[in-house]
């Protein structure tokens, strides 16, 4: 096994973006791709080191940039200012997750039959968000998502198989955002799944994650639980 790894420039409209890509080039042939989507604060090393790992396991990991080329927020003040346009203009986060998906798809090793999605936090409803575009994609995963529904999208079929992956005591996505996601999926006849860790808040995935006032606390059990989880997903669909 040799996992390669590099950056690549893509665009949506004039921005430039710059995603950064792993495969095991002991694989031969085309195999499946998995986009990852970064928390508010950008692409940074923890999706890059996402990328390595599903490339170990066979796979493209494409690590997305929604922010443009080397732009990273560095407290929670400049995260929120990047991640907000995304938030308040559902469309523009959708749009800029096609561009990821077509780049994805451009590139030599990728079966394009075969893409899925997956991001933590911020990413988590970035990889929802391109299910509900109607996106001609396997699945999508959420490690402690945002489970907000936009206002756009309702009448656009869902393709993706969803896997949800959350904290029950996660204060930023509180127990009615996940009712009304349970509704959402239900009612648009998706093949669902939400697994709910106990004792558990969120960033429950990062190891650097330990503030629980603002209620992001590293959870190891959960992180381990909900990898083996992703794994199985993708063994899944991929099929």
């Amino acid at each position: 096994m040799a996992i390669v790894s590099n950056t690549v420039i893509y665009l949506d409209g004039e921005v430039v973006l710059e995603a950064f890509f792993a495969f095991d080039d002991a694989i031969s042939g085309r195999r499946p791709a998995v986009l990852i989507n970064h928390t508010w604060a950008g692409r940074d090393e923890f999706v890059a080191e996402k990328a390595k790992k599903l490339a170990a396991l066979g796979y493209v990991g494409f690590a997305v940039d929604m922010y443009g080329k080397g732009v990273l927020g560095t407290n929670p003040e400049e995260n929120m200012k990047l991640m907000q346009p995304f938030m308040l203009d559902r469309g523009l986060l959708q749009q800029r997750m096609k561009a990821a998906l077509a780049a994805v798809r451009l590139m030599p090793w990728v079966d394009d039959s075969n893409i899925a999605a997956l991001g933590f936090c911020f990413g988590g409803l970035c990889a929802l968000d391109l299910a509900r575009s109607g996106a001609d994609i396997k699945g999508v995963i959420s490690f402690h998502g945002l489970l907000l529904a936009p206002d756009n999208n309702q009448d656009k079929p869902i393709k993706a198989k969803v896997l949800a992956l959350h904290g029950h005591d996660d204060p930023l996505v509180p127990t009615d955002q996940v009712l009304a996601f349970e509704q959402e999926m239900t009612a648009a006849g998706v093949d669902w799944q939400l697994h709910t860790y106990g004792n558990t808040m969120h960033g429950f995935t990062n190891p650097l994650a330990n503030d629980p006032a603002f209620g992001t606390v590293y959870q190891r059990d959960a992180d381990q639980r909900s990898w083996l989880a992703m794994q199985n997903f993708l063994t899944e669909i991929f099929s």
